[in-house]
């Protein structure tokens, strides 16, 4: 089989490409390991940046997004039993965040490109990118039992961490960085109106807790807990309970209970890989990077890397020039290192360290102190949770 994009992954960011390179006019081929079933069902992020949210509105994907899922103007930060909530809109310019599960984009893309995209192939397992730095990089996979080839003109990686895309980068050409954290969460989910209109960050002694949703029935909930906890080992009443008390407040907020329908341990991680390009070969995604979730910034720069990849190949497209294509990776990295860093900042101000002392839990208040109280600070942290420019 031939094409012009061999797309790796259909989760959103591979989803997401595919789409945009349709509406420009230009022919993909979607490789996904895993079935239909269990792309749709897989459990992943839920805030959506302005800029995602526009680009999946330009692309005709955004109108059940615009029906079900949840505008959100701002977050709550909770320390100290205090309250602070900071407004988006009134620090970025009328900047906002959706509330809209990244399972709901992917069922969305999907549908679409099933009507008017080109070939999408579940139960397609790609098994190497074959000479990525010639003019037509090929992918091996296997699909109903057979091995095939898929010739390119360009492969993009969206397979994830431990996809195949990332290892046809020559060990001597990669450089990685990461930070393991000694912490992870525990998330539930629990069929009950959620307790607040918007997120609540939660930074206590006993660790961070964040209030999220899914939808005004649907309550998402997380608590941080040791590396390698198991969630078994908590029970419902134990969860809700450990909740209340980090969540607590000095003026009489109570947190609404429910029944709880899964729970689950995230562990949290950071995690680049440069470059993201190597010859006709991009890296997108959780390929090239991995940010602990507390910054929300995961699908997004996902989504960040594919605007990015398909603006490039129009403009080579319409001009002949490959100058967009060829600065991929150093554009995508100059985003990406802003989201770790914000993604950074957020993690160690809200958790605490199974290490921290008395000085580190005032430099913890502090620095939430200064973003209750100075406008510069506040803003800081609205840009960047609503999203930077996509390059």
């Amino acid at each position: 089989m031939r094409t012009t994009v061999g797309i790796i992954g259909a989760g959103p960011a591979g989803l997401l490409l595919a789409r945009l390179l349709h509406r420009a006019g230009i022919d993909s081929v979607v490789l996904e390991a895993r079935d239909r079933a269990y792309v749709e069902a897989r459990q992943r992020a839920g805030i959506l940046e302005q800029g995602t949210v526009d680009v999946l509105r330009e692309c005709g994907a955004g109108a059940r997004m615009d029906r079900e899922g949840l505008r959100h103007d701002g977050i709550e930060l909770r320390f100290d039993r205090r309250r602070h909530r900071v407004d988006f809109p009134e620090l970025t310019g009328g900047k906002s965040v959706m509330v809209y599960a990244q399972t709901e984009v992917v069922k969305d893309l999907i549908a679409l490109h099933t009507d008017e995209g080109g070939p999408l192939l579940f139960e397609a397992k790609a098994l190497a990118v074959e000479d990525p730095d010639s003019e037509h990089p090929r992918v091996r996979y296997v699909h109903e039992g057979v091995e095939q080839t898929l010739e390119c003109d360009y492969v993009v990686g969206c397979d994830g961490f431990w996809g195949v895309a990332r290892e046809a980068v020559p060990r001597e050409l990669s450089r990685v960085f990461e930070r393991t954290y000694p912490f992870g969460w525990l998330g539930v989910l629990a069929d009950v109106p959620p307790s607040n209109d918007e997120l609540v960050y939660a930074r206590h002694d006993r660790g961070f807790a964040l209030l999220s949703m899914r939808s005004p029935e649907v309550s998402r909930l997380y608590l941080q807990v040791p590396d390698g906890t198991d969630p078994d080992e908590w029970s419902d009443e134990e969860i809700w309970d450990e909740l209340e008390r980090r969540f607590e407040t000095a003026d009489g907020w109570s947190l609404k209970r429910g029944p709880v329908t899964s729970k689950s341990v995230t562990p949290m991680r950071s995690f680049v890989h440069e470059p993201m390009r190597h010859g006709r070969l991009f890296l997108a995604g959780d390929a090239a990077h991995i940010v602990p979730p507390t910054g929300a910034k995961g699908l997004n720069l996902a989504v960040s890397d594919v605007v990015t990849f398909a603006r490039g190949l129009v403009r080579l497209r319409e001009t002949g020039s490959a100058d967009r294509l060829d600065a991929y990776s150093e554009t995508c990295l100059r985003r990406v290192w802003q989201a770790e860093r914000f993604s950074y900042a957020m993690t160690t101000t809200l958790h605490r360290a199974p290490d921290a002392t008395a000085f580190d839990d005032r430099l913890q208040l502090a620095r939430l102190e200064r973003i209750a109280t100075a406008r510069s600070a506040a803003t800081d942290l609205a840009e960047n949770y609503t999203g930077l420019p996509f390059g």
